[in-house]
């Protein structure tokens, strides 16, 4: 393991740890969800069992975030997820629930721009 050397590394993994553990614990909350998580699929129109869907998206986004080589695809399935999430909560009206799911996205973006910014630190020598 390579241990972030400078405040911008020490944030982009950070940063990715936490996407992967957002969505991790989501996945499983969605796959093993309480009466109130499906309650409230049900009270946005979703049919029964539409959770474990939105679980195996989660968990494969958050697998997907891991390796570097599949990152991008992972933050594409993440922000899909969370676009999903945001269409659903503004739907129902529930908008000051959308901030969340909205922050998220803003995060994907950060990461993958903070990824972009490593990589060309590496293709000319220096440290990110």
């Amino acid at each position: 393991m390579i241990f972030p050397r400078t405040p911008r590394s020490l944030l982009r993994a950070l940063l990715i740890a936490g996407l992967i553990a957002f969505f991790l614990v989501g996945g499983i909350a969605n796959l093993f969800p309480p009466a109130s998580v499906r309650a409230d699929y049900a009270r946005w129109g979703y049919p029964a069992g539409f959770h474990y869907l939105t679980g195996t998206i989660e968990l494969t986004a958050a697998m997907l975030l891991v390796p570097l080589r599949t990152r991008d695809l992972g933050r594409v399935l993440a922000a899909l997820a969370m676009a999903g999430a945001i269409a659903t909560l503004l739907v129902a009206g529930e908008w000051s629930h959308a901030i969340a799911p909205a922050t998220l996205i803003a995060a994907l973006a950060l990461s993958r721009y903070l990824d972009e910014k490593a990589r060309e630190a590496r293709w000319e020598g220096k440290v990110f």
